[in-house]
């Protein structure tokens, strides 16, 4: 389907249609889940314009397609598009990028250099969508690897803003209880 017309007027009476051609309110649990993925999607994209290792942005834009792929299943709910395959990738990669970093003996702070900082962002942005969709899930069961993939993307993007860090420098701040 090609997107020649962009502003239909289809949405001025607060409704947005999902894939399969039925119209939902524009407050409804599932468009704010498929927001929220969106919403992620870009904070990745912004943090793809900063330098980054190699290995960092290809694993970045990996996620940025499962991500539209995640978004397209929230949008056509029959047709499943995460799979164990997707999250088992995640795993394998936290592992591995996690494999090179010193232990955390405290919580660090987010922050760091501004690349890790915006990774710090993503995570918090994946949270915040993996809520949304635990919601949805509590009105219309989801797919299961949907919820894991998002579970897993979160844990995934804190170890990247650590290799982040450390590739360009930069310390932890660790927490400090006041």
């Amino acid at each position: 389907m090609r997107l020649s017309k962009i502003t239909t007027r289809t949405g001025d009476d607060g409704t947005t249609g999902l894939a399969d051609g039925s119209r939902l309110s524009k407050d409804s649990p599932r468009i704010e889940a498929i927001g929220a993925v969106d919403e992620l999607n870009s904070q990745i994209g912004l943090l793809l314009t900063e330098e980054l290792p190699l290995e960092v942005r290809d694993c970045l834009a990996a996620i940025q397609h499962d991500l539209f792929d995640l978004g397209g299943e929230l949008a056509l709910p029959q047709r499943p598009a995460i799979t164990d395959t997707q999250v088992a990738r995640l795993e394998m990669l936290t592992g591995q990028f996690n494999a090179d970093l010193s232990s955390l003996k405290e919580f660090i702070l987010p922050g760091g250099s501004r690349s890790a900082a915006l990774c710090h962002v993503a995570r918090t942005i994946c949270r915040r969508t993996e809520c949304a969709c635990v919601r949805l899930n509590h009105v219309e069961t989801l797919a299961p690897f949907l919820l894991q993939y998002l579970n897993r993307l979160s844990d995934l993007l804190f170890v990247l803003a650590r290799v982040i860090n450390r590739d360009d420098g930069v310390g932890e701040t660790l927490w400090q209880k006041r």
